[in-house]
């Protein structure tokens, strides 16, 4: 299939903070950049637009036939597992032929260690041994009341750990605990002398202002952006695509979606 009758469609969550649109924005711009032959579009299931509906039915009457929805999301909670299939299901039976398929959600995955590393770097935190031996780090992570998505967060503090710093902690900034705060003076308790908070969100909003203001509050050494347009992201976002697109499964058609 031809590139201009294929597309990629990028759902994020949307947020009244208009920080949070121009970030997905800035992200879907690099992913172009990365791929000039791939059509990329954005959209939205709530607040901003254009929505994802309205998405679909501008690719559709551009002549796109095959689409590959891919989830901005960082773990598979209630958004991946239900909203995004509703509203695809919803928007392709009134677009005959249209072929979507939705890709995995981006983490957990390499790169996205590698753009918290990033964060944590920009932030002035050096990365050497010996700066990783004396650094306790907090993955503060938005929160979820999906035990698959808190169990995700909790494995990727326990890999990241195995790099070298003296602990990793996970914190969350809703739904359940322990918040950026809690987590920060539990290992100053510890005896830790270095703290680095990292932001395991993409965009701004009332949850990462949250987990700033956690990690100011507690006394944090250390507090790094959130993922944001980093290049890590914009090459993750391509190969959920790719992968997609290769994987052995039926893509959808009309309402029958395949997650």
């Amino acid at each position: 299939m031809s590139p201009v009758s294929r597309a990629l469609l990028v759902i994020a969550h949307g947020s009244r903070d208009p920080r949070h649109a121009a970030t997905v924005h800035a992200l879907v711009g690099r992913a172009r950049e990365l791929r000039p032959g791939l059509r990329v579009e954005t959209s939205f299931l709530d607040f901003n637009g254009p929505t994802v509906s309205q998405a679909l039915a501008s690719l559709y009457l551009s002549g796109v036939r095959e689409v590959v929805a891919l989830p901005l999301l960082l773990t598979r909670a209630f958004h991946a597992k239900a909203d995004i299939p509703a509203v695809l299901s919803e928007a392709t039976t009134r677009l005959p032929g249209l072929s979507v398929r939705v890709a995995d959600v981006l983490g957990p995955s390499p790169l996205l260690v590698a753009a918290l590393e990033r964060r944590l770097a920009e932030a002035g935190l050096g990365l050497t041994p010996a700066d990783r031996a004396g650094t306790g780090v907090v993955l503060a992570s938005a929160g979820s009341s999906d035990p698959e998505a808190i169990a995700v967060i909790a494995e990727i503090a326990r890999e990241w750990r195995h790099t070298g710093w003296c602990a990793v902690r996970p914190a969350f900034a809703s739904a359940v605990l322990p918040r950026t705060e809690d987590a920060v003076r539990a290992l100053r308790a510890e005896g830790v002398r270095r703290i680095a908070v990292a932001p395991y969100v993409i965009a701004p909003g009332r949850l990462p202002d949250r987990i700033a203001a956690g990690a100011a509050e507690s006394g944090a050494d250390v507090v790094a952006d959130v993922l944001g347009a980093a290049s890590e992201l914009a090459r993750l976002l391509l190969r959920r695509f790719d992968a997609a697109v290769t994987a052995h499964r039926a893509p959808t058609t009309r309402s029958a979606l395949t997650a």
